[in-house]
Protein backbone atom coordinates (compact mmCIF):
# COMPACT_ATOMS: atom_id res chain seq x y z
CA UNK A 1 0.00 0.00 0.00
CA UNK A 2 1.26 3.40 -0.65
CA UNK A 3 1.03 6.30 1.57
CA UNK A 4 -0.25 9.04 1.99
CA UNK A 5 0.17 11.81 4.46
CA UNK A 6 -1.70 15.09 5.33
CA UNK A 7 0.09 16.71 7.43
CA UNK A 8 -1.59 20.41 8.34
CA UNK A 9 0.61 22.89 10.53
CA UNK A 10 3.73 21.24 7.66
CA UNK A 11 5.47 24.24 7.57
CA UNK A 12 6.51 24.74 11.71
CA UNK A 13 9.86 23.09 12.57
CA UNK A 14 8.23 19.98 13.94
CA UNK A 15 6.50 19.67 10.53
CA UNK A 16 9.41 19.88 8.44
CA UNK A 17 11.33 17.78 10.73
CA UNK A 18 8.44 14.91 10.65
CA UNK A 19 8.12 14.89 6.93
CA UNK A 20 12.09 14.53 6.33
CA UNK A 21 11.88 11.44 8.69
CA UNK A 22 8.87 10.19 7.42
CA UNK A 23 10.41 10.88 3.84
CA UNK A 24 13.80 10.03 4.61
CA UNK A 25 13.90 5.99 3.66
CA UNK A 26 10.33 5.59 2.39
CA UNK A 27 9.07 4.36 -1.28
CA UNK A 28 9.17 6.22 -3.92
CA UNK A 29 5.31 6.58 -3.73
CA UNK A 30 5.01 8.02 -0.44
CA UNK A 31 3.39 11.56 -0.65
CA UNK A 32 2.73 14.24 1.64
CA UNK A 33 0.32 16.79 1.22
CA UNK A 34 1.38 19.63 3.01
CA UNK A 35 -0.25 22.42 4.80
CA UNK A 36 0.85 25.86 5.93
CA UNK A 37 -0.75 29.53 6.28
CA UNK A 38 1.19 32.07 4.17
CA UNK A 39 4.27 30.51 4.84
CA UNK A 40 4.45 27.83 2.57
CA UNK A 41 7.92 28.63 0.98
CA UNK A 42 9.37 26.67 4.45
CA UNK A 43 8.32 23.74 2.70
CA UNK A 44 10.84 24.58 -0.45
CA UNK A 45 13.88 22.50 0.83
CA UNK A 46 11.47 19.56 1.08
CA UNK A 47 9.79 20.06 -1.82
CA UNK A 48 13.48 19.96 -4.05
CA UNK A 49 14.80 17.30 -1.72
CA UNK A 50 11.81 15.22 -2.48
CA UNK A 51 10.95 15.85 -5.76
CA UNK A 52 7.35 14.25 -6.98
CA UNK A 53 6.73 13.82 -2.85
CA UNK A 54 5.68 17.14 -1.11
CA UNK A 55 2.54 18.70 -2.34
CA UNK A 56 2.41 22.15 -0.37
CA UNK A 57 -0.86 23.96 0.16
CA UNK A 58 -1.85 27.65 1.48
CA UNK A 59 -4.82 27.20 3.22
CA UNK A 60 -6.00 29.82 6.39
CA UNK A 61 -7.90 27.13 9.24
CA UNK A 62 -9.41 29.84 10.99
CA UNK A 63 -11.40 30.22 8.16
CA UNK A 64 -14.32 27.01 7.68
CA UNK A 65 -14.90 27.78 3.78
CA UNK A 66 -11.25 27.51 2.89
CA UNK A 67 -10.41 24.51 4.94
CA UNK A 68 -13.93 22.74 3.47
CA UNK A 69 -12.12 24.21 -0.11
CA UNK A 70 -8.85 22.40 0.94
CA UNK A 71 -10.88 19.41 1.47
CA UNK A 72 -12.92 19.01 -2.00
CA UNK A 73 -9.19 19.70 -3.58
CA UNK A 74 -7.84 17.16 -1.76
CA UNK A 75 -10.37 14.54 -2.83
CA UNK A 76 -10.37 15.61 -6.26
CA UNK A 77 -6.37 15.49 -6.64
CA UNK A 78 -5.03 13.82 -4.52
CA UNK A 79 -5.53 9.96 -3.11
CA UNK A 80 -7.07 9.79 -0.12
CA UNK A 81 -4.87 10.14 2.92
CA UNK A 82 -3.67 6.97 4.80
CA UNK A 83 -2.44 8.88 7.71
CA UNK A 84 -3.50 12.38 8.90
CA UNK A 85 -1.33 14.47 11.04
CA UNK A 86 -2.63 17.82 12.65
CA UNK A 87 0.10 20.34 14.14
CA UNK A 88 -1.19 23.50 13.43
CA UNK A 89 0.65 25.68 16.21
CA UNK A 90 -1.10 27.88 18.76
CA UNK A 91 0.11 30.96 20.61
CA UNK A 92 0.58 30.75 24.46
CA UNK A 93 -1.72 33.43 25.54
CA UNK A 94 -1.07 34.73 28.96
CA UNK A 95 -4.52 36.22 30.32
CA UNK A 96 -6.14 36.24 33.09
CA UNK A 97 -9.37 34.25 32.58
CA UNK A 98 -11.49 37.47 33.94
CA UNK A 99 -9.97 39.30 30.64
CA UNK A 100 -10.59 36.24 28.16
CA UNK A 101 -10.94 36.77 24.80
CA UNK A 102 -13.72 35.39 22.96
CA UNK A 103 -13.19 36.28 19.55
CA UNK A 104 -9.91 35.31 19.64
CA UNK A 105 -10.38 31.75 21.58
CA UNK A 106 -13.27 31.23 18.89
CA UNK A 107 -10.48 31.34 16.20
CA UNK A 108 -8.25 29.44 17.76
CA UNK A 109 -10.80 26.81 17.93
CA UNK A 110 -11.61 27.14 14.52
CA UNK A 111 -7.77 26.04 13.87
CA UNK A 112 -6.71 23.53 16.49
CA UNK A 113 -10.34 21.56 17.02
CA UNK A 114 -13.36 22.78 14.26
CA UNK A 115 -10.15 22.14 10.85
CA UNK A 116 -9.97 18.80 12.87
CA UNK A 117 -12.91 17.59 12.99
CA UNK A 118 -13.86 18.55 9.04
CA UNK A 119 -10.78 16.84 7.96
CA UNK A 120 -11.55 13.90 9.27
CA UNK A 121 -15.29 13.62 8.62
CA UNK A 122 -14.24 13.34 5.16
CA UNK A 123 -10.93 10.86 5.47
CA UNK A 124 -11.75 8.95 8.52
CA UNK A 125 -14.44 7.00 6.57
CA UNK A 126 -11.92 6.83 4.10
CA UNK A 127 -9.42 4.98 5.84
CA UNK A 128 -12.03 3.12 7.72
CA UNK A 129 -13.25 1.57 4.16
CA UNK A 130 -9.38 0.93 3.42
CA UNK A 131 -9.09 -0.89 6.72
CA UNK A 132 -6.01 1.14 7.58
CA UNK A 133 -5.38 4.62 9.26
CA UNK A 134 -3.54 6.56 11.48
CA UNK A 135 -4.33 9.75 13.43
CA UNK A 136 -2.43 11.88 15.03
CA UNK A 137 -2.39 15.07 16.70
CA UNK A 138 -0.26 17.13 18.93
CA UNK A 139 -1.21 18.14 22.65
CA UNK A 140 0.94 20.09 25.40
CA UNK A 141 2.04 19.09 28.39
CA UNK A 142 -0.25 21.56 30.06
CA UNK A 143 -3.41 19.32 29.58
CA UNK A 144 -1.33 17.00 31.76
CA UNK A 145 -1.79 17.53 35.70
CA UNK A 146 -1.43 21.13 36.77
CA UNK A 147 -1.40 23.87 33.83
CA UNK A 148 0.43 27.57 34.60
CA UNK A 149 -1.79 29.88 35.79
CA UNK A 150 -3.57 32.80 33.10
CA UNK A 151 -3.27 29.54 29.96
CA UNK A 152 -7.34 29.02 29.97
CA UNK A 153 -8.08 29.60 26.23
CA UNK A 154 -4.93 27.51 25.19
CA UNK A 155 -5.32 24.46 27.63
CA UNK A 156 -8.97 24.57 26.98
CA UNK A 157 -8.53 24.69 23.24
CA UNK A 158 -5.69 21.83 23.67
CA UNK A 159 -7.86 19.62 25.99
CA UNK A 160 -10.99 19.35 23.61
CA UNK A 161 -8.69 17.58 20.96
CA UNK A 162 -7.81 14.88 24.27
CA UNK A 163 -11.56 14.35 23.63
CA UNK A 164 -11.67 13.62 20.24
CA UNK A 165 -8.68 11.58 20.13
CA UNK A 166 -10.14 9.22 22.97
CA UNK A 167 -13.85 9.05 20.85
CA UNK A 168 -12.44 8.35 17.50
CA UNK A 169 -10.38 6.08 18.68
CA UNK A 170 -13.38 3.61 20.08
CA UNK A 171 -15.21 4.11 17.10
CA UNK A 172 -12.41 3.58 14.67
CA UNK A 173 -10.63 0.83 16.43
CA UNK A 174 -12.52 -2.46 14.35
CA UNK A 175 -11.57 -0.62 11.19
CA UNK A 176 -7.72 -0.44 12.60
CA UNK A 177 -7.87 3.30 12.04
CA UNK A 178 -5.34 4.28 14.90
CA UNK A 179 -6.20 7.58 16.69
CA UNK A 180 -3.52 9.16 19.06
CA UNK A 181 -1.77 12.04 20.33
CA UNK A 182 1.81 13.20 21.64
CA UNK A 183 1.86 15.91 24.91
CA UNK A 184 5.54 17.51 24.68
CA UNK A 185 6.75 20.16 27.39
CA UNK A 186 7.70 22.98 26.18
CA UNK A 187 9.72 23.03 23.01
CA UNK A 188 12.43 25.13 21.51
CA UNK A 189 11.64 25.98 18.11
CA UNK A 190 10.99 29.30 16.04
CA UNK A 191 7.33 29.51 17.43
CA UNK A 192 9.15 30.46 20.83
CA UNK A 193 10.77 33.59 19.15
CA UNK A 194 8.49 35.79 20.77
CA UNK A 195 8.78 34.00 24.30
CA UNK A 196 10.74 35.98 27.02
CA UNK A 197 13.71 34.01 27.46
CA UNK A 198 12.97 34.07 31.57
CA UNK A 199 10.21 32.05 30.62
CA UNK A 200 12.17 29.55 28.07
CA UNK A 201 15.01 29.20 30.56
CA UNK A 202 12.34 28.71 33.89
CA UNK A 203 11.06 25.91 31.68
CA UNK A 204 13.97 24.17 31.24
CA UNK A 205 15.60 24.75 34.97
CA UNK A 206 11.99 22.81 36.04
CA UNK A 207 12.60 20.39 34.10
CA UNK A 208 13.96 17.00 35.36
CA UNK A 209 16.46 16.46 32.26
CA UNK A 210 17.34 20.12 33.01
CA UNK A 211 16.08 21.35 29.14
CA UNK A 212 13.05 21.98 27.10
CA UNK A 213 12.25 19.26 24.47
CA UNK A 214 13.13 19.78 20.41
CA UNK A 215 11.40 18.56 17.69
CA UNK A 216 14.19 15.70 17.75
CA UNK A 217 12.52 14.53 20.84
CA UNK A 218 9.14 14.71 19.61
CA UNK A 219 9.04 13.64 16.30
CA UNK A 220 10.62 9.89 16.69
CA UNK A 221 8.03 9.86 19.23
CA UNK A 222 5.45 10.68 16.25
CA UNK A 223 6.76 8.57 13.95
CA UNK A 224 6.33 5.29 15.50
CA UNK A 225 3.06 6.49 16.43
CA UNK A 226 2.26 7.19 12.51
CA UNK A 227 4.23 3.28 11.83
CA UNK A 228 2.79 -0.15 11.28
CA UNK A 229 4.32 -1.10 14.38
CA UNK A 230 1.95 1.18 16.36
CA UNK A 231 -1.13 -0.97 15.24
CA UNK A 232 -2.42 -2.10 18.12
CA UNK A 233 -1.60 1.82 20.44
CA UNK A 234 -5.13 3.61 20.07
CA UNK A 235 -6.39 6.78 21.97
CA UNK A 236 -3.53 7.41 23.71
CA UNK A 237 -1.79 10.80 24.54
CA UNK A 238 1.62 10.06 25.08
CA UNK A 239 4.25 12.66 27.21
CA UNK A 240 7.28 13.68 25.71
CA UNK A 241 8.01 15.53 28.62
CA UNK A 242 11.46 14.74 30.11
CA UNK A 243 9.58 13.99 33.38
CA UNK A 244 8.03 17.10 34.05
CA UNK A 245 4.66 15.66 33.13
CA UNK A 246 4.13 12.21 34.07
CA UNK A 247 0.83 10.29 34.33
Amino acid sequence: MAYTYLITGATSDVGTALIHRLLASAPADTLVLAQGCGDVEKLAPLVQKYPGQVRPFDVDLSDRLKVDAFVRLLEQTAPAPTHFVHLPALPVVNARFKNFDEERFARDLNIQLNSAIAICRVFLPKMAKANFGRVLFIQTSYTIGCPPKNTAAYVIAKSALGGLVKSLAVEYAPKHVTVNCVAPSMMETNFLKDTPDLIVQAAAADNPMGRNATPADVVPAMAFLLSDEAGFITGVTLPVTGGSAIV
